[in-house]
């Protein structure tokens, strides 16, 4: 463990479209290369196709679906003895989203969409209906916590 002290979290300005902090650390965390403009031009894509499909706003459909992926619990690895378990941990509130985050993200990239706007609109949507990939990634997460719950005590 480090002997200095906690790292300073840096607060993220809000995007300018939607003036929201969520908005603008899911485009840094989309960006590639530091392409900011290319990452900031496909997520407003995305938040057309999604009204023009929907007829809701984009970022309430964002939003939506990224309260659906956030995790609740998750398992860690902890050696007890020789053997490695894994402990279910509830998932601090800032990890939640940073997980969710980044799971949407990776889903989207393995879509098969033409377009990366094109893809996130669909994982989008398909999110905040509670179903697609990144839904399942939850729920497998979760499960995995489920079945190991046996292991709480270890906690740490």
């Amino acid at each position: 463990m480090s002997r200095r002290n906690r790292a300073v979290k840096r607060v993220v300005p809000p995007d300018p479209r939607f003036d929201s902090q969520t908005v603008s650390k899911f485009i840094n965390n989309l960006m590639l290369a530091g392409k900011k403009s290319t990452a900031e031009k496909s997520f407003y894509q995305a938040m057309d196709i999604i009204e023009s499909r929907t007829g809701q706003p984009g970022v309430a459909v964002f939003k939506q679906a990224l309260a659906n992926v956030k995790p609740s619990v998750e398992v860690k690895s902890r050696r007890v003895g020789g053997a490695s378990l894994q402990v279910p941990v509830e998932v601090r509130l800032d990890r939640r989203t940073a997980l969710g985050m980044r799971w949407l993200i990776g889903f989207c990239r393995k879509r098969s969409e033409r377009s990366m706007a094109e893809r996130m609109a669909a994982e989008f949507i398909a999110a905040s209906k509670g179903e697609g990939a990144t839904i399942k990634k939850k729920e497998d997460t979760h499960r995995m916590a489920e079945a190991n719950r046996a292991f709480a005590h270890y906690r740490w």
